[in-house]
């Protein structure tokens, strides 16, 4: 990418956009064009192509989707799936039409079967069954590699693909109902500190293994692939370490000062297992994860106190 090069970044005011925009200016980048979900319906295709034909940007990041939890997930199966196939569809195909010189598709590491091995290698995709909770986003963003693919092939596109591991950072979503596991904790215990609760209750049996990444981290890579990977299939994104959720919520639970106990509530879902992204991929190209993991929650904690405390 040119720095005078136009710039279109797909989700911007959200956690993944918004730390890929910063990124992009903090390396001097200053064209870029955004729209707003007010303002551009992604899913609406005359909308999208008519954005495309006005602005012609040349190069293009994927971070819109309809995203949340295992419950969220789960509860608005046909949102997730519909929302999520017409926004990357309508982008990838403007994209084609408009002649933009490279596209990003970020998807998700819930596009990996449910008991694939461990760690996930990206040649396990759709070698089995998906996690019944999240199936419908996990076809979706499958549907989205395999689209890049196929306008690479067939149009010669220069479109490619990451596939991000559990993120969090600024601007994340703490709603209790629909956000994933880590910022939901960060509420759970700040509340029950601020209220003198001596009870957080974390769902399922907090045995599942997850990997998670700093959205800075992912920023920091998407611009290191941007530059570097031209190629069909797609790179895995990680910090290649997982911990349990209880260990996750032990971290987090002394970084808050918290001194209660916690509790599990075994109705909800575990969902899979575990889920740690191989990443030798992407090291071998030359890049390596920087926030730890205890740094990073320190940092999205002051975040989160900063907007909503």
């Amino acid at each position: 990418m040119n720095k005078e090069d136009k710039i279109y970044i797909a989700g911007h005011r959200g956690m993944v956009g918004s730390a890929i925009l910063k990124k992009l200016q903090h390396e001097g980048y200053a064209n870029f064009v955004f729209k707003t979900s007010a303002e551009l319906d992604l899913r609406n295709q005359e909308e999208v192509n008519s954005f495309f034909a006005r602005e012609k940007p040349a190069y293009v990041f994927m971070a819109a989707a309809k995203v949340g939890g295992i419950l969220a997930n789960n509860i608005y199966r046909a949102e997730f799936l519909y929302d999520n196939i017409m926004i990357q569809s309508n982008i990838i195909d403007a994209a084609h039409k408009n002649k933009v010189k490279k596209l990003m598709f970020l998807g998700s590491s819930c596009i990996y079967p449910k008991l694939a091995p461990q760690p996930l290698k990206e040649e396990y995709l759709l070698s089995g069954e998906l996690e019944p909770t999240n199936e419908p986003y996990a076809i979706a963003k499958i549907a989205g590699i395999k689209m890049c693919d196929a306008y690479r092939a067939q149009y010669g596109c220069n479109f490619i693909s990451v596939m991000p591991t559990n993120l969090y950072g600024d601007n994340d979503n703490y709603d209790l109902n629909n956000s994933h596991v880590l910022p939901a904790l960060i509420r759970k215990f700040h509340e029950a500190k601020s209220n003198d609760i001596n009870e957080v209750i974390i769902w399922g049996s907090g045995n599942p293994r997850r990997e998670f990444l700093h959205a800075d981290d992912l920023a920091d890579a998407c611009f290191f692939l941007m530059k570097e990977f031209d190629g069909a299939g797609f790179v895995n994104i990680g910090s290649g370490q997982d911990i349990t959720i209880n260990e996750l919520a032990t971290i987090i639970k002394n970084i808050i000062g918290y001194s209660g106990k916690t509790t599990h509530d075994m109705s909800k879902p575990d969902g899979t297992p575990r889920k740690l992204l191989d990443i030798s991929k992407l090291k071998k190209m030359g890049w390596s994860p920087k926030i730890s993991l205890e740094q990073g929650i320190k940092d999205a904690y002051y975040n989160y106190l900063s907007k909503y405390s």
